[in-house]
């Protein structure tokens, strides 16, 4: 990550801010650390004390004030360490990231080793606590370590102080109990840390630094110059190195060379992505990058602060261009623990105990957690997460990158996602370590020399002649090569690298390789992905103010058509990522470079962008997901290589400083107390000052233009903490105060930022939907949605699950809001019991039928939809019922009057929560229901679309015509509901019923019902108002019009019929008329146009031949648009070609158009019986071989109508002569015939008899204009669903 520098003055221009020391304070002696979770039962050696700062160099600077909490606690998150002569006392390296609240972040490099204790009361003490201790223990059976605790983070705090002390060393007398202390005895040691603070993270040269310090204090003979002289170097007089340079300064014994990258290449990162890569696995570590990318929580566990920040810093590394806009914690203090509570995404570190076990762990959430454990190599998933586009031959190009360093990838253990019950985690333990891992652990650039040359190590160091002929050696230009190849932990042969760099210089050169390679791979797969993202912003904004002031209501980045340019195997993880936090803040920064001066991320990340266009001009390659590998990879090091081999610049050398002599006495093993008067200042005038002033200048113009803006700082700020959906005050806890008011502070801020979250999505759902009906009702352009919703709604249940687990006292399960609906079933179960009588709330169900006759209500029941979810064998996790039943929940329009339901229980949300908790805010827990009761303005199917296996019973209720015909039929009649997903079958409907339910795998939404009887019995004949159909879960209920006869010799003599359905609304919708409702769905043609239609007197107005040819333009339209929308949300074609203003029924009002169907003897002639005539004439003239003489291609276009007119005829169904025509289109539309066969219906004699002479289809420039409108259907494959076809055999 870029370390943007913390302020103002000299800030870019000193290599390090501060110097720290920390450790045990002599003067207050031994001091439990209860923040740290405490544990009595503990052997006092093993306890945690509070540490505290003994010193800092400087005392303060302006420009980064001293965090002293902050710092103390990084270095020593646990707090002091105790040891004994008998145990490792091996120093120690990690690093600790302090980000402020303004986003800046400065970084800790900490050295710590274990010192002598010299004072006698601190070693008294220790003798008092084994005492009491063992007195204790002797008195009583020590109590189990696992008791029940209230909270789950206290029993997180003491599972994680089980065991810590590293396994004593081999050495130790087995007779001497363990971890014991007895002060005549053995020596104390206690740790001590060396820390130095500096705005960028230049690991390498600091920790090589720091090991030189420390190793001055454990030889015999005192360093060169005494140890102010190198504090007061680094601290004053090396400069950070500018841009594209490198920069050599001094240590005690050695130089140190570090290098940062020019304005053009990534970023700065010195941490080793190679050890993060052997940690994981290239796979686990692609995985857990895309959770990060999806701004998931994410845990990193192991017993390594070091291994926490490599792993963290290689990941966040890699997100370039974009950035982590999130809590960032990679190495969370044990008296921080509390911030696992958070409701927010993080990324955080969480250091394990030797022994402890992963299913110990109680996590407050995981529904949303990707839980990394480094030390087993193993990952645990969140449920439902997409997978990074072209993941296996983005892997797949990792593993060569480091297959040509020469490391293998050691895999790790295969993700797990939550499924799996993680109580038997399958992990490779310890025992099975890959090679890889192997040569990691021993490999010097991890710090981790093999056992036995630290051995020789240890023996040269302690050893002062050795020592002293070394020093001599080396002045001569001699090298002991040997002892140099171990002081850089690697084989004495390749001590001399080329050009004549030591080992240790080669090794750093080829792991600043290997880092640069494998990001340039990473950001080359946001290169080509986001190729286009520029044409996507909306640039809608005069002015940065009122930008800045309008941000929230505005739209930046164009999702829609964003998705819709890209490949369909991307869009799973595209429509997740563009709606992250890190994503808005990358357009913002976009949005706000055309008037401040560009982010550098996004200067470095556009123009390379603007280079491979100008190599590739709009590549066709782009739109397609064909893999496209970093083709930079030799030439993206060359830059750095030079940098490292010829150095630009070289630091003052450390020289004596004016102090007095003979204070800081050398005294081997023992680090001095310093002068803190030479410490504290620097020197007056710099030969690198003058970049300060430059610096200075280019802050006071940058001002001036912000001034002439009319807009400060502050406010700019405060606009930008608005902006961000969760302001950057949630960023970052604060780790220095730590008083129950700043927790409660904190725990606030949470709290408003869950509203805040809250009503940006319920509004950005609405937006969503709205958008797309208004285009469905013909505003605006259509866009990608399914994928969008579907996106949207699991963000909004990941939302719900992060509300819930706000402040749990006790967590039981991986979902806390389906563990609330398990306690909330089981009060209401018992109270059910004692007044044995049903808790089935009486609102009744809103979606009723406006015929109120018709279908019995159903009963809104909380109960009732949670038992739905438990019956459903499919789903296997907590996780998953809650997401089904928040998804069941919204699709009935019940999600706010459940959960205002399940929390109206007031005791049992006392019980589970405390008292800080979201869900016992009341002002803000009202706030947040009624968001949500604003996603009933809008239809969701997201239970039925996403549920597609499960058994969903329904319900089938038939409505005559009880005026004019009998209720009931001596007939048997018969029903078959199809949908979207398939069909019913043909199910008998016993005789004089009217209502029947049935269980079949979910349909889908409903599409068609045939409705039929066998014409048995005196009263055959029967008049069907509608058909009505309920889904019994999810309460949607469809209406299918029908009003027509079924039975011979009445109306066209069907037996059966096809009808098509509508979505009833919610009663007490249809007169609110709510000006945002989803569309209707079309339906089959009503009662009065099929009469209108086919009666003489024509009682409805006949449509003009103008509206006539406009319904035609309308309805193909209509298919047209129907195809180019993506697969998922097309919908049913079948209304399209059947249903009211659908293709059928506009080529219905055509042929009807200028039809004499006078009634012959009380007999009304249809359009079927023209179509019969005219094959009946077609088929006499070709057996008279009139045909003869016409074109071939008219003679066979004569044979193709009259078979499929005949074999319609033919088919078993009772379909009447309106059902036969529609089946004709249909089938013609199909097969690209219609506008072959129109040509023949107009030569035919036929027509002149039956037509009007001013009748449309007489009119040859009509029927030319419809042949052509109905060529434009020959593009699309046009499929007729089985319920309209069935029985025909073509």
């Amino acid at each position: 990550m870029s370390g943007s520098s913390a302020g103002s003055g000299a800030a870019p221009c000193r290599f390090a801010h501060y110097f720290v020391i920390c450790g045990i304070d002599t003067e207050t002696g031994l001091e439990p650390d209860e923040l740290a979770g405490e544990n009595f039962e503990e052997s006092p050696l093993k306890r945690t004390f509070k540490s505290k700062v003994l010193a800092r160099y400087p005392e303060n600077i302006e420009w980064n004030p001293f965090d002293q909490d902050a710092v103390n606690m990084l270095c020593m998150p646990k707090g002091l360490s105790f040891r004994t002569q008998a145990d490792q006392r091996d120093p120690q390296f990690h690093s600790f990231i302090i980000t402020k609240e303004d986003g800046s972040r400065t970084y800790g490099f900490v050295h710590t080793f274990y010192e002598q204790v010299t004072s006698p009361q601190i070693c008294s003490a220790m003798q008092t606590l084994y005492q009491m201790h063992n007195a204790e223990h002797t008195s009583t059976n020590p109590p189990s370590s696992s008791s029940s605790s209230s909270s789950s983070m206290d029993s997180l705090a003491s599972s994680l102080d089980e065991a810590d002390s590293p396994t004593s060393s081999s050495s130790s007398s087995s007779s001497r109990a363990d971890g014991t202390y007895d002060s005549t005895r053995d020596t104390l040691y206690v740790s001590k840390a060396l820390c130095l603070i500096t705005p960028m993270p230049f690991m390498h040269a600091c920790r090589r630094f720091l090991s030189q310090l420390h190793r001055a204090i454990t030889v015999s003979s005192a360093p060169p110059l005494p140890l102010e002289s190198y504090v007061y170097n680094i601290l004053y007089e090396v400069p950070l190195p500018t841009s594209g340079r490198s920069l050599k300064f001094h240590g005690v014994y050695e130089p140190i060379v570090c290098q940062r990258p020019g304005p053009g290449e990534l970023p700065l990162a010195d941490f080793p992505l190679a050890e993060a890569f052997s940690l994981l696995g290239v796979e686990n570590l692609v995985q857990v990058f895309t959770c990060t990318l999806l701004e998931m929580q994410i845990l990193l566990y192991s017993q390594d602060y070091q291994r926490l920040m490599t792993v963290a810093e290689s990941i966040t590394t890699l997100l370039f261009p974009f950035q982590w806009q999130h809590v960032y914690v990679p190495i969370l203090p044990a008296s921080l623990l509390h911030f696992l509570d958070a409701p927010v995404p993080y990324l955080m570190g969480l250091q394990s105990k030797e022994g402890t076990d992963r299913s110990k762990l109680e996590l407050p959430q995981e529904a949303n957690l990707c839980f990394v454990d480094i030390d087993n190599h193993y990952i645990e998933l969140p449920e439902d997460f997409p997978w990074f586009p072209n993941k296996s031959e983005f892997i797949q190009e990792l593993r060569e990158v480091l297959l040509s360093f020469g490391i293998t990838d050691n895999t790790g253990a295969p993700p797990r996602t939550r499924s799996r019950p993680s109580s038997t985690p399958s992990t490779p333990g310890r025992e099975r370590k890959t090679t890889a891992f192997r040569q990691l652990e021993d490999d010097g650039r991890n710090g981790n020399l093999a056992g036995e040359e630290l051995a020789v190590l240890e023996l040269l160091k302690g050893n002062a002649t050795l020592e002293r002929l070394q020093a001599l050696t080396k002045r001569t230009g001699v090298t002991v090569a040997r002892v140099e190849a171990l002081r850089a932990g690697v084989k004495p042969q390749d001590t001399e690298g080329q050009g004549g760099r030591t080992a240790a210089e080669e090794d750093e050169l080829r792991n600043a390789r290997l880092n640069v390679q494998l990001r340039e791979v990473f950001a080359s797969r946001f290169a080509t992905m986001f190729a286009d993202y520029e044409a996507f912003v909306i640039q809608s904004a005069p002015d940065l103010e009122s930008w800045l002031t309008n941000r929230e209501q505005m739209h930046n980045f164009d999702k829609a058509s964003f998705l819709s340019d890209q490949p369909e195997p991307y869009l799973p993880f595209l429509s997740h990522f563009i709606e992250t936090q890190m994503f808005a803040t990358f357009i913002d920064n976009k949005i706000m470079s055309q008037w401040e001066e560009k982010e550098a991320l996004l200067r470095v990340f556009d123009a390379r962008i603007d280079k491979a266009r100008l190599y590739n001009v709009r590549a066709p390659s782009l739109r397609s997901s064909n893999y496209q590998r970093c083709s930079i990879l030799k030439e993206c090091v060359q830059a750095m290589e030079q940098r490292l081999m010829k150095i630009d610049h070289t630091a003052i050398h450390p020289h004596l400083l004016d102090m007095k002599i003979g204070q800081g006495k050398h005294e081997q093993g023992f680090f001095p107390k310093l002068q803190a008067d030479v410490l504290n200042t620097g020197p007056t005038n710099n030969k690198w000052s003058h970049r300060t002033a430059t610096a200075q200048r280019k802050k006071d113009r940058h001002k001036q233009q912000t001034e002439h803006l009319n807009l400060d700082n502050d406010l700019k700020e405060k606009y930008m903490q608005e902006a961000r959906s969760l302001g950057k005050n949630l960023r970052q806890p604060k780790l220095s105060d730590l008083s129950p008011a700043v927790i409660a502070q904190t725990n606030w801020k949470f709290v408003e930022g869950l509203l805040k979250e809250c009503r940006l999505k319920t509004k950005r759902m609405l937006v969503e939907k709205m958008g797309r009906e208004a285009v469905e009702l013909g505003h605006g352009e259509a866009n990608i949605t399914g994928l969008e919703e579907n996106t949207l709604i699991a963000s909004l249940c990941d939302l719900l699950e992060r509300i819930w687990s706000h402040g749990l006292q006790v967590k039981q399960g991986k979902s806390a809001l389906w563990s609330h609906l398990l306690h909330y079933q089981a009060r209401e179960e018992k109270l059910e019991q004692q007044h044995s009588e049903s808790p089935v709330s009486n609102v009744p169900e809103r979606r009723k039928s406006d015929c109120c006759v018709a279908v019995p209500s159903l009963r809104v029941s909380l109960f009732q939809d949670m038992r739905h979810i438990q019956n459903m064998s499919e789903i296997k996790t907590d996780v998953g019922r809650a997401r089904a039943w928040i998804r069941l929940s919204l699709e009935k329009k019940l999600l706010s009057q459940h959960l205002k339901q399940l929390l109206s229980r007031q005791a049992l949300t006392k019980k589970l929560y405390k008292r800080y908790a979201f869900l016992r805010c009341e002002e803000e827990k009202e706030q947040f229901l009624y968001h949500l009761l604003s996603l009933n303005a809008v239809d969701y199917f997201c239970f039925t679309s996403v549920f597609t296996t499960i058994m969903i019973p329904y319900r089938v209720v038939i409505i005559p015509i009880k005026k004019l015909s009998n209720a009931m039929t001596t007939s048997n009649p018969w029903v078959c509901v199809s949908g979207e997903l398939g069909d019913s079958g043909i199910m008998q409907i016993p005789k004089n019923v009217l209502e029947m339910t049935f269980d079949v795998q979910n349909l889908g939404k409903l599409t068609t019902v045939q409705l039929g009887h066998d014409n048995a019995g005196l009263l055959a004949k029967w008049l069907v108002d509608c058909v009505m159909v309920r889904n019994e879960i999810t309460g949607h209920t469809y209406r299918f019009p029908c009003g027509r006869w079924l039975g011979k010799g009445v109306d066209d003599g069907s037996l059966e019929r096809v009808l098509i359905g509508e979505l009833v609304l919610p009663s007490g919708e249809e007169d609110s008329g709510r000006g945002c409702c989803t569309p209707p769905l079309q339906r089959s043609p009503s009662q009065t146009r099929r009469i209108s239609l086919t009666s003489l007197s024509g009682r409805g107005s006949k449509p003009t031949s103008a509206q006539i040819q406009e319904a035609i333009g309308e309805a193909v339209n209509n298919i047209i648009k129907h195809f180019h929308k993506p697969e998922k949300e097309r919908g049913s074609l079948t209304v399209l070609l059947c249903g009211e203003n659908s293709l059928v029924a506009a080529l219905e009002q055509f042929f009807h158009h200028g039809f004499k169907s006078a009634r012959l003897f009380q007999k009304t002639v249809f359009v079927w019986d023209f179509v019969e005539k005219a094959v009946a004439y077609m088929e006499s003239a070709d057996q008279m071989g009139d045909l003869q003489e016409t074109a071939e291609p008219l003679g066979m276009t004569c044979q193709s109508f009259c078979h499929y007119v005949n074999a319609i005829n033919s088919t078993p169904r009772n379909i009447g002569k309106d059902g036969k025509f529609q089946l004709l289109v249909c089938l013609g539309a199909r097969d690209r015939l219609l506008l072959q066969w129109l040509p023949l219906l107009v030569e035919c004699p036929v027509i002149l008899r039956m037509y009007e002479d001013t009748a449309l289809l007489r009119d040859r420039t009509t029927v030319n204009a419809l042949i052509g409108v109905l060529e434009t259907l020959h593009d699309f494959p046009i499929t007729l669903e089985a319920s309209l076809v069935k029985g025909i055999d073509l």
